[in-house]
């Protein structure tokens, strides 16, 4: 049992690697220290002392890890209590509610109205289970013109609340279930489930064939205060296991065929009577993979819509014009309702081609009389036009607010030009993977960005810093090569993790978790006990009983509380509290620079108690204090779990010089979202809609760019 943890915990292999390599550097320098004589000699003391603290602070890291896995393994998690469900389940639905308004008003989808798009029971009786399974009595959604709290309602009728919505490209599936989930929410009783949107995309059945295990991966991360100390333990794992999450699952028909049918049957395979489900998907692709398995998705009625008459679409544009529209738009609303715009007709009778029309022609006040010429060919060429003016479009209809920051409007001023090859970039990025996927997340630019030359280019100049300080203030370059050259490399080496890590965040709360301050307290003393050990076999061997004495002392206490400045403080403090709100793009990439900042004060203070042991030896005072805020600084900044915003960092630079991203690249993924061109979802960024994204990724790529970037996930 013992072995599979060390061989599937890669943090505490790493961890204890390290920690070996540094102790072995540690003795090398004592045996060294009384044959160069001097300051140099007690440089290389210190340099010891404090590497052997560090060591054991590392290797006590990985025990520590262990223990905590062998106390989980023995003493089973507490279960939590109703009111604990009861509290969770209200804080869920106010966190998706809030995010789900905030993107309703981005992107117009109830000004001045919804869309009257009709919906009803899909003719295709193959893509259905059996009517009497499906609902008591007739099926539900027979109608053509169903308002969206019927909808509710007819949704609320069905035997096991399983729903599928199909459709054709832009034809709304995902505004209507954008709108679905708010009003289950609006109306919600406290026994029903509570709707969570999320993207097939993000779902691999091969690493959770159970889609209960996705979803709670999804609700944690999605939703930190869910993982908050009063709530109870596991919150999360306990709403779905106990059925209390509603997944309303959107894009099906963006995976792959083998996925997608693998998925299909992954739900069917894992649900259980009470799981309720509503899932979105084109009907093409949902009529393969139903033929692929040879099944129905379980129990679910299947929705589509009906196109949208000439007549609702031109009224529809008629009620978002001003009072006083451009003197074109009468001879263009009537001639669509005439039928004389076929091409116009066509693309108007789907919620992306009203959008597409109301966000390049009403909203900047330009003159629509293109639509007429372009209106008379055909709707592909009219489509591509229109996607070709969005950009612009935006851009000059909401210029970047003045004064006080508005939630809808951009901060910064961006190129029309600019904004189309950066996204055009990103686009590309995502649809040359393996598999196709709309998640583009700040921290996976890093991720799938080449990162060797960056780790050895950070791992040279960390060594070449430290070590030319340690030789100036020492008076010898052997002093500085013989610690810059192992800082160069610990760097390379611990740097590797960096671009892999996803963010983290802190959290600062005391009430309600002093069991957990204590535990610390103890690991600290553990390790600094291990420090002591450490520090009496290395120097009473071979300097006698009173320096063995002294050097386990120093290196214990500085162990001890280095582990529990650093280590430990930056684990207790990474806690979600019932206050925050669901997790964006934008606080997440906060959150992550927020504990970079934690762990640099951190090392800090370690460094500055390494400086004053070392005065304590007698070393200069320039050596000690910079010596030891120096290695104090790398040692915060090396440790720990979350690098994301530090591989951010150094990632974005590269990207901005190739005119691939800005170099304030989060400001632009954020004006976007404002722009309407991204939407958000948990803590990523998707394109509003997949054929914006597929439009921009035929657009070739500049000089600039290399023919064939690697993908984003």
């Amino acid at each position: 049992m013992a072995g599979r943890y060390w061989r599937h915990n890669r943090r505490a292999r790493a961890s204890v690697a390290i920690g070996a390599l540094l102790l072995a550097l540690s003795a090398a320098f004592l045996l060294l220290a009384p044959q160069l004589g001097g300051g140099a000699a007690v440089t290389i003391g210190t340099a010891s002392l404090i590497t052997a603290a560090l060591s054991t602070v590392s290797l006590g890291n990985g025990l520590v890890q262990f223990l905590a896995w062998w106390h989980r393994r023995a003493t089973p998690p507490p279960a939590p209590t109703s009111a604990d469900i009861g509290t969770a389940k209200d804080i869920l639905a106010g966190l998706v509610a809030q995010q789900w308004r905030d993107e309703t008003v981005l992107r117009s989808l109830c000004d001045p109205e919804p869309m009257p798009l009709p919906w009803r029971s899909t003719e295709h009786r193959e893509l259905a289970d059996h009517p009497e399974i499906i609902a008591r009595g007739t099926v539900a959604f027979p109608g053509l013109g169903v308002h969206i709290e019927d909808m509710a309602r007819n949704f609320r009728a069905l035997r096991s609340r399983r729903l599928v919505i199909l459709g054709g490209p832009g034809t709304g599936k995902t505004t209507l279930a954008v709108q679905l989930v708010l009003e289950l929410l609006r109306t919600r009783q406290p026994e029903e489930h509570v709707p969570v949107l999320l993207s097939a995309a993000r779902w691999d059945d091969r690493l959770h064939p159970r889609i209960q295990d996705w979803l709670a991966e999804s609700v944690a991360m999605d939703y930190p205060a869910l993982r908050a100390e009063g709530l109870g333990p596991a919150i999360p794992e306990t709403l779905v296991a106990r059925g209390e999450v509603l997944p309303v699952i959107d894009g099906l028909d963006e995976l792959p065929d083998h996925a997608r049918a693998a998925m299909l049957a992954a739900l069917n395979r894992s649900m259980c009577e009470n799981d309720q489900l509503i899932l979105t998907c084109r009907t093409e692709q949902f009529a393969e993979s139903v033929h692929d398995i040879g099944d129905v998705l379980t129990a679910a009625a299947v929705i589509e819509p009906q196109p949208m008459t000439a007549a609702a679409a031109s009224e529809y544009l008629r009620a978002c014009l001003p009072p006083v529209p451009h003197p074109a738009w009468p001879r263009v609303l009537g001639e669509l309702r005439a039928g004389a715009v076929p091409a116009l007709s066509e693309v108007t009778s789907t919620s992306l081609g009203l959008w597409l029309v109301r966000a390049t022609y009403i909203a900047p006040r330009a003159d629509p009389a293109p639509l007429l010429a372009l209106g008379r060919g055909t709707a592909a060429d009219l489509h591509d036009h229109l996607c070709d003016q969005l950009i612009p479009a935006l851009v000059s209809a909401r210029p970047p607010a003045e004064g006080p920051a508005q939630p809808f409007r951009p901060q910064h001023m961006w190129r029309a030009d600019e904004v189309g090859r950066w996204l055009a970039y990103l686009s590309r990025q995502l649809t040359i993977g393996k598999e196709d996927s709309r998640d583009v997340a700040w921290w996976h630019l890093a991720r799938h960005t080449p990162s060797r030359g960056v780790r050895i280019g950070a791992g040279v100049a960390s060594g070449a810093v430290v070590g030319v300080a340690f030789a100036v203030l020492a008076g010898s370059p052997l002093v500085g090569a013989l610690i810059g050259v192992p800082v160069a490399g610990v760097v390379m080496f611990v740097t590797g993790s960096w671009f892999s890590e996803s963010p983290g965040h802190a959290d600062f709360q005391v009430r309600g978790r002093l069991s957990e301050l204590l535990r610390v307290l103890r690991d600290g003393l553990l390790v600094g006990a291990l420090g002591a050990l450490v520090g009496w076999l290395m120097a009473s061997p071979v300097f006698g009983l009173r320096v063995g004495l002294e050097a386990a002392w120093q290196i214990g206490l500085l162990s001890g509380i280095g582990f529990v400045v650093v280590l430990s403080l930056i684990r207790w403090v990474e806690h979600p509290t019932t206050e925050a709100t669901a997790r964006s793009p934008r606080s997440t990439w906060q959150a992550d620079r927020n504990l970079t900042v934690i762990r640099i004060v951190s090392g800090l203070v370690v460094g500055l108690m390494g400086g004053a042991i070392a005065l304590k030896a007698q070393l200069s005072p320039s050596v000690a204090i910079v010596g030891g805020l120096l290695l104090g600084l790398l040692f915060g900044l090396l440790l720990g779990s979350h690098h994301a915003w530090l591989a951010y960092k150094l990632t974005i630079p590269r990207l901005a010089s190739r005119g691939r991203l800005p170099l304030r690249a989060m400001g632009f993924l954020e004006d976007a979202h404002r722009l309407g061109l991204l939407r958000t979802e948990g803590p990523y960024y998707q394109f509003r809609h997949i054929e914006l994204q597929q439009h921009l990724a035929r657009i070739p790529p500049q000089s600039k760019e290399p023919k064939h970037p690697s993908p984003l996930p």
